[in-house]
């Protein structure tokens, strides 16, 4: 079961893809070519608060095809966020 979810729903601009992947489980969507610092981490960080602000304490993955620096990877771990680079 997967939903696209409209990020208006939750503050967010609607460049972000957001799916519903299970009852609690959400999934941040990325795809571009340039490489993802921490930066781009803190904006991210900042969805999944606006997220879990609305949704309760629910688990968020950021799925992406771009190289993502290591600092940013714990960053991200650090805050809860699982990455996938695929």
């Amino acid at each position: 079961m997967m939903e696209i979810i409209d990020p208006k729903k939750y503050g967010i601009t609607g460049k972000t893809l957001i799916k519903k992947v299970g009852n609690s489980s959400y999934l941040l969507e990325i795809k571009r070519k340039s490489r993802l610092i921490m930066a781009d981490g803190k904006k991210i960080v900042d969805k999944v608060i606006q997220l879990r602000a609305i949704e309760g304490a629910v688990k968020v993955s950021l799925e992406t095809n771009a190289p993502v620096c290591s600092k940013t990877i714990a960053f991200l771990k650090s805050n809860n966020i699982e990455v996938i680079v695929s």
